[in-house]
C-alpha cells in the first residue's frame, strides 16, 4: 500500500490560483512604485521583497513564492540597480548582489514551504490520533462481538469522515457495512483476511485487523486519505476491540456457567438436606407402625402426627421452590389495593405463630399510617418470612420486636431479633437463592429461598428490603413500600 503524503497540496480551483498569481505580481509592483518614488535605498527594497517572498511561500506554496521572486527580481533590477530604468547592470557587484537576492528569495521560499508542510503535516497527524482515540473510545463501548461487528463501519466512517466503510471478521463470514450503498470487492476484502497484508484498489485501502501477528478480521475504506501508519493503528485498535469483546463474551460465559453451577450445588444440597429430614421422619414413623402392632393409641396418634406435619413441611418446601421459580419468571401478577400494613401484620403473625411460640413479641405501628397500595397476600408472605427468621434464629426466650412507621413517602417495616446477628460480608448474600449463612445454616431447617422471595416481591412493589446486623447483637430486617398517596 502506498503511504499517502501528507505534503500533497490541496486542490485549488483554477480561478482562486489565477487570483493569487495576479495578487502576487499587483503587490510587488505596488511595494515597487512605493519604494520608487520615495527613494529607498536597494537593502531596505530587497528587505522587503524578501519578507514578501518569505510570507508567499508560509501560507500559499512555493509556487506562488517562485513567482514573486522572478517578479521581485526583475524589478529590482529595472528600478533599484544602476543604470536604473534598464535591465542592464553596470557594476559587477551589482550582478552579486541580484543574484544572491534571487537564490536567498529561492531557497528561503523553499525552507518556508517545508515548515508549511511540516506543520500541516503535524496538524494532520494530531487529527488522526484524536479520531482514533475518539474511536477507541467508541469501540470500548462495546461488550458483544457481533454488536460491535455490526457498528464498527458506521464508527470508522463518522470519525474519518470516509464515504464508506466495510469490515469482515475472521470467524463471521457476513460483510458489515456502513451503509447499504457500499461497494466494495468482497473478493479483495476476503484476499485481505487471508492474507493480513494491506491492499490498495481502486480508491479503496483493505487494511487486516490485527493482534499481535494473528490476523481476527479485514476492513476496506473508501474516501479517507489515511496514511499507512494510521491505517495500522486503526486495523490494531479495531482488532484489539474484537477480541477485547470476544474475551468479556468468554468471561460472562464462564462466569453464568460458574454461577449456575454454584446454584445448582446448593440447591441439591438444600433441598437433599431439607426433603432428607422429613423423609426419614416419615420412614421412621411408618415403619414403626407396620413393624409394631402393639402399639397403644396414643403411640399411634404420635407418629401419625408427625406424618401428617413432616408431610405439611415436604409441602411447603415444594411450594416454595415452586413459587421462586414463578417470582424469578417474573410470570406473576400483583393484586394491588390501598391496605394499612396491620392488615398484612395480623395474618403474618398467626402464619409464623410456630416459630413465635417461645419468644415475646412487641408490636409498635406508628398511628395514622397511610395506606400502602400493595398485593395483601404477598406482603403477609414478605411479613412471614421475616418473621419465622426472627424465631428461628434467636434463642428462646429473647424478644421480637415489629415496628411501622412513616418515612417521608414510604411506610417502613421493621422485624427485630437477638440472635447470633450476620457479619458484614454475608449481609450483601442474604438475599440471594438458597444461601444460607455459614453457621446458621446447621441452627435451623430451611432452604434459604425465604428472604429471596421477599425481595423479589417488594421489589416488584416499587419497596426496598434491607439488613442491619451486628455479630453477637442481633439483626434488623427492613423493608419500605410506597404509600397510596405517592
Amino acid at each position: 500500500m502506498s503511504r499517502p503524503s501528507y505534503n500533497a497540496e490541496v486542490k485549488i480551483p483554477a480561478q482562486t490560483q489565477a487570483a493569487r498569481f495576479a495578487f502576487v505580481v499587483v503587490a510587488v509592483g505596488t511595494v515597487t512604485a512605493i519604494a520608487f518614488k520615495v527613494h529607498v535605498n536597494q537593502t531596505t527594497v530587497a528587505l522587503m521583497f524578501l519578507v514578501m517572498v518569505l510570507l508567499t511561500s508560509a501560507y500559499w506554496g512555493l509556487r506562488y513564492a517562485v513567482v514573486m521572486a522572478v517578479v521581485a527580481t526583475t524589478c529590482f533590477n529595472f528600478f533599484f540597480l544602476p543604470p536604473v530604468g534598464t535591465f542592464t547592470i553596470a557594476d559587477p557587484q551589482n550582478w552579486v548582489a541580484l543574484f544572491a537576492f534571487l537564490v536567498t528569495a529561492l531557497v528561503a521560499s523553499n525552507l518556508a514551504e517545508r515548515a508549511r508542510e511540516e506543520a500541516e503535516g503535524a496538524q494532520q497527524r494530531r487529527r488522526e490520533v484524536e479520531r482514533l482515540y475518539g474511536l477507541s473510545q467508541r469501540l470500548l463501548a462495546s461488550d458483544n462481538v457481533l454488536e460491535l461487528l455490526n457498528a464498527l463501519p458506521q464508527y470508522v466512517q463518522e470519525n474519518f469522515a470516509a464515504q464508506s466503510v466495510v469490515a469482515m471478521a475472521a470467524d463471521h463470514p457476513t460483510v458489515y457495512r456502513s451503509s447499504l450503498d457500499a461497494n466494495f470487492e468482497e473478493s479483495v476484502l476476503r484476499s485481505t483476511l487471508l492474507r493480513g497484508e494491506p491492499i490498495t484498489q481502486g480508491g479503496v485501502s483493505y487494511v487486516p485487523l490485527r493482534l499481535g501477528v494473528r490476523t481476527v478480521g479485514a476492513l476496506g475504506v473508501a474516501g479517507a486519505d489515511l496514511s499507512r501508519e494510521t491505517l495500522d493503528a486503526l486495523g490494531s485498535l479495531a482488532g484489539l476491540a474484537i477480541e477485547r469483546a470476544r474475551a468479556l463474551e468468554a468471561l460472562s460465559k464462564n462466569r453464568a456457567e460458574q454461577e449456575h453451577e454454584r446454584l445448582r450445588t446448593a440447591l441439591l444440597d438444600s433441598v437433599t438436606h431439607e426433603f432428607r429430614t422429613p423423609l426419614t421422619s416419615i420412614k421412621a414413623s411408618v415403619t414403626t407402625l407396620l413393624s409394631n402392632s402393639q402399639l397403644d393409641d396414643s403411640g399411634r396418634r404420635d407418629l401419625l402426627s408427625v406424618i401428617d406435619e413432616e408431610t405439611d413441611r415436604l409441602n411447603r418446601l415444594v411450594g416454595e421452590a415452586a413459587e421462586m421459580a414463578q417470582l424469578d419468571s417474573g410470570m406473576f401478577k400483583l393484586d394491588l389495593q390501598p391496605h394499612s400494613i396491620e392488615d398484612a401484620l395480623q395474618p403474618a403473625l398467626e402464619d409464623a405463630r410456630a416459630s413465635l411460640e417461645e419468644h415475646p413479641v412487641e408490636v409498635m405501628v406508628a398511628p395514622n399510617l397511610p395506606k400502602v397500595h400493595m398485593d395483601l397476600q404477598r406482603i403477609r408472605e414478605v411479613l412471614m418470612h421475616l418473621l419465622e427468621n426472627a424465631g428461628k434464629y434467636s434463642d428462646a426466650g429473647t424478644p421480637i420486636k415489629i415496628t411501622s412507621e412513616l418515612k417521608g413517602d414510604r411506610v417502613v417495616t421493621s422485624v427485630a431479633d437477638r440472635g447470633p446477628g450476620i457479619d458484614s460480608f454475608e449481609q450483601s448474600l442474604i438475599f440471594e437463592k438458597f444461601y444460607r449463612g455459614q453457621h446458621q445454616r446447621y441452627m435451623a431447617p430451611g432452604t434459604g429461598m425465604g428472604l429471596a422471595i421477599a425481595k423479589v416481591i417488594v421489589e416488584a412493589h416499587g419497596g426496598t428490603i434491607g439488613v442491619v446486623s451486628q455479630v453477637g447483637s442481633g439483626s434488623v430486617f427492613s423493608f419500605s413500600l410506597p404509600t397510596e398517596n405517592r
